[in-house]
Formats: C-alpha cells, structure tokens, sequence
C-alpha cells in the first residue's frame, strides 16, 4: 500500500508515469525502506495504463459489491435508549452478585 500511495501521489503531482526511483524518493523522504519485489509488481501492474481509469472501474466494481447491514439507521433518541438498556443491565448484574450471596443456603444471620 505505501509503494501505491506514493505512486498515486506523485500522479497528483504531475508525474504520470513515476519511476522506481521517484517512488523511493518519495518513500524515503517520510522514512520508508522500499521493498524492490513489490515495487516491480507494483510498477508492471501500472505500466501503460491510466490510474483514474483504474480507480473509476474499482469503484464502480465496490459499488456493486453488499455490504450488509440493509437495516436502517436508528431513530436519534435510540442511542440514548441504548446507554438506558446498558445501565439497566449494570445494574441487575450487581443485583445478582448481591443475590448469589443467599444462593449458598446460609445467611449471616441465621
């Protein structure tokens, strides 16, 4: 991901087709070793096309992939319902700690 995000920027910066040796530049000015295999991938997976073309045709392809989660979102005082149901169930949990106490089938002042 650092070799393409290095790649992509220097794209916004003018260079179209950046070199091995600019994206190590670029890598090595925020403290980054480069990684010469996966630059050479990187570089001949990229060669001779366009990076806004790549990105149009991947988000398109995300557009149509489910994300789950169809159920919309929570009405605004859901949150705050929420937290409620949360603090109810603190509380019963310290109740049944209270509770188990005379489970044991002797009280302290039996």
């Amino acid at each position: 991901m650092k070799h393409l995000a290095a790649y992509l920027l220097l794209g916004l910066a003018g260079n179209n087709s950046p070199s091995a040796k600019d994206i190590k530049n670029v890598l090595s000015a925020v403290g980054i070793e480069a990684d010469d295999d996966r630059l050479k991938t990187l570089l001949s997976e990229l060669e001779g096309k366009d990076v806004s073309e790549l990105i149009a045709a991947g988000s398109e392809k995300l557009a149509s992939v489910p994300s789950g989660g169809a159920g919309g979102a929570p009405a605004a005082g859901g949150a705050a319902a929420g937290g409620a149901a949360a603090e109810e169930k603190a509380e019963e949990k310290e109740e049944e700690k209270e509770e188990s106490d005379e489970d044991m089938g002797f009280g302290l002042f039996d």
